[in-house]
């Protein structure tokens, strides 16, 4: 049994993952549109950080982009031959060694003195600064390639340089940056070594380890409750699983005492503030509001009312000049606008549907749309701010228009991240996906064909910018303007919700 090296780093999230990878696939999701479009935008980085050797070889195990057993399986005779030769820079290499294999990204030969077989290793990541994951991920190839007999000098992850700013052509040396981490790879080894050890003893048992999220080490407890789910079956609504924010110690002590469900945790358990609230607002079924808090908070919002909300998109690799790696750029917003509290709506908005820079054109309808006074009112307010603040480094002739916009800015989000407002459908969230369907339960998102910021960006860089989808360009079109009106329409209902409980 082959352990690769994606499969360790599984392992070390949780290790019934490397498990079911291993005997049991089926059971382990398959990425969707949005978390492919990532792995995409991540290779689209590599691309510009192997420029920085430009005379490597590069191996590799994909044909026009698409895996190719046969590449993968001939790679490490291919390696070898690089190895043999000589080559001084090797990509996309792989080596074989003690029934582990690990597919490296850059292998540098260092020169004489030190020569020979004597190299640094280099691992690209589109990440803007080393992850601690990084660290083992780096342990793991040292490891196999010194037992394959080379000697590894130096260790580097090769990530994203997040305060390039784009001016022209794309610059590899101005969007990477290198950081050393030779010492705390070497500090990581026999630790490593410890883990391979552990996850062949895993691979070793027919049985699965124990799934219980109480053992996950890396990644988010929502990715693998999905696994959890399909290994088990669906969890019960009210599990302590969906207890907000709690950690993998947490669960291992509620397990312990025997305790599955939110209802069952006992008053003198030790919780955070925001969780006991949520406890609190499982065990009575009934919400939890402070209505004095939230009529001061609303009391605050001046009309007109402007319920406003922007789309972005944003990528590693900038597209305007002017740009940062992932800096969020508004390509659409939806703007409702209510006069007064028993006034009706009216509703503007914008939407960029060119391949050119969507910023300019929408600053110029927003100065058409917005009046100069009333209050903004958004969902998390830090979010259009920023980008508002961004916008106006690039375009400072729109800087009043923007510093004024945040000055009113009011945070709809409030009464539900302070706690104000809690109910146990919530799950401890303060999202407005989370708060819009028990609040107003006749509007949902579920019937979108666009139904999440993350697939709204997704679509509108693929079909503007990409310049996919032509034959359903208009279709999609009007799918993302259904998404963002749905967004400022839901905060209006929301508000008004809060008004009638008050």
């Amino acid at each position: 049994m082959v352990i690769s090296k994606s499969e360790f780093m599984m392992f070390l999230r949780h290790p019934a993952w490397l498990w079911l990878k291993k005997y049991d696939k089926s059971k382990i999701p398959i990425p969707d549109e949005d978390l492919q479009a990532r792995f995409d935008e991540g290779t689209l980085f590599e691309e510009y950080a192997e420029k920085l050797f430009p005379n490597a070889v590069k191996l590799g195990y994909k044909n026009n982009g698409e895996f190719s057993g046969s590449k993968y399986y001939a790679l490490p005779e291919s390696t070898k031959k690089e190895l043999d030769s000589k080559t001084r820079v090797i990509m996309q290499g792989r080596v074989e060694q003690d029934n582990l294999t690990a597919i490296f990204d850059v292998l540098e030969r260092v020169d004489p003195p030190a020569g020979g077989n004597t190299f640094n290793l280099y691992e690209i990541k589109s990440s803007t600064s080393v992850k601690p994951e990084h660290i083992p991920d780096l342990a793991f190839q040292t490891i196999v390639l010194e037992k394959g007999g080379l000697t590894i000098q130096d260790m580097y992850v090769l990530h994203v340089n997040n305060e390039y700013v784009k001016n022209g052509p794309i610059d590899p040396k101005g969007i990477t940056k290198i950081s050393k981490v030779t010492d705390e790879v070497r500090d990581s080894i026999v630790e490593t070594e410890g883990n391979i050890e552990k996850a062949f003893a895993v691979l070793s048992k027919k049985e699965m380890p124990d799934i219980s999220p109480r053992h996950l080490s890396q990644g988010s407890l929502e990715e693998w409750l999905e696994i959890f789910s399909l290994v088990k079956g669906d969890l019960p609504r009210y599990s302590i699983y969906k207890l907000a924010g709690i950690s993998p110690k947490k669960i291992e002590e509620l397990e312990d005492l025997g305790i599955e469900l939110i209802n069952d945790i006992p008053g003198d358990f030790a919780l955070s503030e925001k969780q006991e609230k949520q406890v609190e607002a499982t065990k009575s079924g009934e919400p939890n509001i402070d209505k004095e808090e939230i009529k001061e908070f609303l009391s605050t919002f001046e009309f007109p009312l402007y319920f406003f909300d922007y789309e972005t998109m944003a990528g590693v690799i900038p597209v305007f000049d002017g740009t940062r790696p992932y800096q969020q750029v508004p390509f659409q917003y939806s703007l409702h606008i209510q006069e007064t509290r028993e006034g009706g709506l009216i509703h503007k908005e914008y939407l960029h549907t060119e391949n050119t820079d969507p910023v300019l054109s929408l600053l110029k309808q927003m100065q058409e749309d917005f009046g100069a006074k009333g209050s903004v009112v958004s969902w998390y307010k830090q979010f259009e701010m920023a980008r508002n603040n961004e916008m106006a480094l690039r375009y400072p002739e729109f800087a009043p228009l923007l510093q004024g916009i945040n000055d009113r800015m009011v945070d709809l989000m409030i009464p539900f991240s302070k706690g104000w407002f809690v109910d146990k459908d919530f799950f401890g969230s303060a999202s407005l996906k989370a708060v819009l369907p028990v609040l107003v339960p006749e509007l949902s998102y579920k019937e979108l064909e666009v139904s999440h910021g993350g697939m709204a960006q997704r679509v509108w860089m693929e079909t503007v910018l990409g310049g996919k989808n032509t034959e359903t360009k208009s279709e999609i079109m009007v799918n993302l303007r259904k998404y963002c009106t749905l967004d400022t329409y839901a905060m209006y209902a929301i508000y008004m919700r809060l008004i009638e409980l008050l």
